[in-house]
């Protein structure tokens, strides 16, 4: 995955500042629902806001598995935000 630039990641971090939260992180984790239901809010909207609810005290160590695992670049996170960043796929035959 090609890394983001810091002309990106300053204009993803200015674009969050106005996003509500899409996903909330509640006691159960980062279960498989959870991952799917990310999955499906990144094809949507390419940059996606998650909100730690139930399990902030490990919210460090989730924010780079949650990139990881959903095939996304983490932007930033800053207290119990993580906001995450994913192209949307070109359609086969575009140009």
């Amino acid at each position: 995955m090609v890394s983001l630039t810091n002309t990106q990641l300053r204009a993803f971090k200015a674009q969050a500042q106005r996003l509500k939260a899409t996903l909330k992180i509640g006691k159960e984790g980062v279960s498989a629902g959870f991952l799917a239901a990310l999955d499906e809010a990144l094809k949507q909207h390419e940059l996606v806001k998650v909100k730690f609810d139930g399990c902030k005290e490990q919210k460090k160590e989730l924010s780079p598995q949650l990139a990881e695992k959903s095939g996304s670049q983490l932007v930033i996170r800053v207290g119990n935000v993580v906001v995450l960043y994913r192209s949307k796929p070109v359609p086969a035959g575009a140009p």
